[in-house]
């Protein structure tokens, strides 16, 4: 019987999100037959020696945001060899890097909004050569963290960040349907539409019962769902994700489908996209649990 961590809470501005994905998966492992005990990770130094006094066989990585699916719990993994869910440091680091995500993208034959990076300092200073509306987004951060839509100056004045040296991406906006597709395994599961009651897809929306209405599957046009599915898929080899990602895209008649993002940690929360998503192609909560404990890694350097 496998003995897994499941590695939870973290740094992050997700931290809470978490917490309720991770005890979501430890009690799905629990009932799938595992050996399972919940870490909430705070500092490096204690979680090390936990490691050391009461090694896993497998960690199941449930951090999200910053040093947990950026690739720095990654390496450290692979330094302590032992094998982790999800995907691993590189694939990591180029998926929360939004800049980055969209040139492997753009390699891949995908449709990217036109972006430039900068910080808001600069932003506020000299403005951006992306005319509004436009989107204002951290570089690297998740669940729509940070987020905003500017379509005039007096948007821009309310958008507020700690550092103002931050990077940040500016991007087009994109108006239209908000789609999401996860990839498991390789390959795409569904497509569904999100009809967030806020003005957009942003942090409350994802994670309040009620404040989002899920289509799923999605209604659209066979060959709009062929092109959706085929770009999560493509983005998700690009990036040489492990077993499971979810990529993000708006879709409208003129600009066709673009990529906004890919997650290479999706949350698994009760209101999460990625077991609804699974659970409406006949995968359960418990068999998608299993099936990223049963292909975990890590990087090999002999």
């Amino acid at each position: 019987m496998k003995k897994v961590m499941v590695l939870m809470g973290g740094f992050s501005a997700e931290r809470e999100v978490s917490l309720v994905s991770g005890k979501g998966v430890a009690e799905a492992l629990k009932k799938a037959g595992y050996q399972v005990y919940a870490y909430d990770l705070k500092n490096v130094e204690d979680f090390i020696l936990e490691i050391k006094a009461n090694r896993p066989d497998v960690i199941f990585n449930a951090l999200h945001g910053n040093w947990g699916e950026d690739g720095e719990i990654q390496a450290m993994l692979d330094l302590l060899q032992i094998p982790y869910t999800h995907s691993g440091m590189k694939a990591s680091l180029l998926g929360m890097d939004k800049e980055l995500t969209k040139m492997e993208a753009q390699k891949a034959g995908i449709k990217v909004a036109e972006s430039e990076k900068t910080t808001f300092a600069k932003l506020r200073q000299s403005g951006s050569r992306i005319p509004m509306p436009y989107v204002v987004k951290p570089v690297a951060d998740g669940s729509s963290v940070g987020v905003f839509i500017v379509q005039s100056e007096s948007d821009l004045a309310q958008v507020k960040y700690d550092d103002e040296n931050r990077e940040i991406l500016v991007e087009k906006y994109i108006s239209g349907r908000e789609l999401t597709c996860a990839v498991y395994n390789g390959k795409a599961l569904a497509v569904t539409e999100l009809c967030p009651h806020a003005a957009f897809y942003n942090y409350q929306a994802k994670y309040t019962n009620g404040m989002t209405q899920h289509e799923l599957p999605a209604n659209l046009a066979p060959e709009v769902e062929r092109v959706v599915k085929s770009y999560a898929e493509k983005l998700h080899a690009a990036l040489g994700c492990n077993m499971l990602s979810r990529s993000d895209f708006r879709y409208n008649d003129i600009d066709g489908v673009v990529l906004l993002e890919i997650n290479t940690n999706p949350g698994m929360t009760p209101l999460s996209l990625v077991p609804e998503q699974a659970k409406f192609v006949g995968i359960s909560y418990e068999d998608l649990c299993a099936g990223l404990v049963e292909n975990a890694c890590c990087r090999k350097f002999d």
